[in-house]
């Protein structure tokens, strides 16, 4: 695996890479609090399998760039990044597979740029329309987001997830995914991603720009679709995942139940399997 960094849309992306650049392509976006470096086992994969595969460090995150002020974190520029590096990249579609917020960014960018993508996997990230309804009808749904309120806070949020060698996301990780699932030298290293200057606020700055992307309407996704979700995942509904495949006119739903939000990690041979046969499936 290589890493490399490429000039888009105004910004530089920290990219991990490997396979064979004429081969067809696989992204892969992360969530929150991770990085590129959450996709190893994938990236490695798919190289074996044929794929140039590609994971970057989204706007924010590590080593890529992080503009200031909480406008530019909305959906429209963290899509706007991601459809021009595809452009950039090859004149053909890809496969574009998303966790927790990188989904949400692959949602967006599926009803926005469809002509990019020729299938979309997501994992543990809502439609983002069905993400609004539970966030407001849900209960259950807004006690377990809870975390996301806390984050709308300016200046707090940043001390607390610093103090006590980054304890907050740490444990935000760990105690939510199966034992063993994150060892301590995996744990240095996002450590060492959230000490990156300025990138605790431009991560945290995802959840307060959401804000002004509610009020945005989401349709049906009209790209091939593969969901993937972890059943035992603390803070989002299993409801979500099921409404989700509604909103999909091409999708389909693989529930893992022994698996949490961090599925990618937890069962990466089964979800590298999973995510090959939908790539491999011949569209209709």
């Amino acid at each position: 695996m290589q890493e490399r960094f490429d000039e888009v849309n105004g910004l530089r992306l920290h990219v991990l890479h490997e396979g064979e650049i004429s081969a067809p392509i696989i992204i892969f976006l992360h969530g929150f609090p991770e990085f590129s470096l959450a996709w190893q086992k994938q990236v490695s994969f798919f190289a074996q399998h044929g794929f140039y595969a590609l994971a970057p460090d989204q706007r924010g995150y590590n080593l890529s760039s992080k503009p200031k002020g909480v406008k530019a974190y909305v959906i429209d520029n963290l899509v706007a990044d991601i459809a021009a590096w595809i452009k950039q990249l090859t004149p053909n579609k890809v496969i574009l597979a998303a966790h927790d917020w990188g989904g949400g960014v692959a949602w967006a960018l599926a009803l926005k740029h469809p002509e990019l993508l020729e299938k979309l996997v997501i994992m543990n990230m809502p439609h983002l329309a069905v993400m609004k309804k539970h966030l407001r009808t849900n209960p259950k749904q807004m006690l377990k987001s809870w975390y996301a309120a806390f984050f709308q806070l300016p200046v707090v949020p940043e001390l607390v997830c610093r103090m006590w060698d980054y304890r907050f996301l740490v444990n935000a990780m760990m105690k939510s995914a199966n034992p063993k699932t994150f060892t301590r030298t995996k744990m240095q290293q996002y450590k060492q991603a959230w000490s990156e200057p300025n990138a605790l606020t431009s991560m945290l700055n995802w959840y307060r720009a959401f804000l002004y992307d509610i009020l945005k309407k989401y349709p049906k996704v009209t790209v091939p679709t593969l969901i993937i979700w972890g059943k035992k995942d603390a803070t989002l509904n299993a409801q979500m995942a099921h409404d989700s495949l509604a909103m999909c006119r091409q999708g389909k739903l693989v529930m893992l139940n022994n698996a949490t939000h961090w599925l990618h990690h937890e069962m990466p041979d089964r979800v590298n399997q999973i995510i090959l046969d939908f790539a491999k499936e011949e569209l209709v």
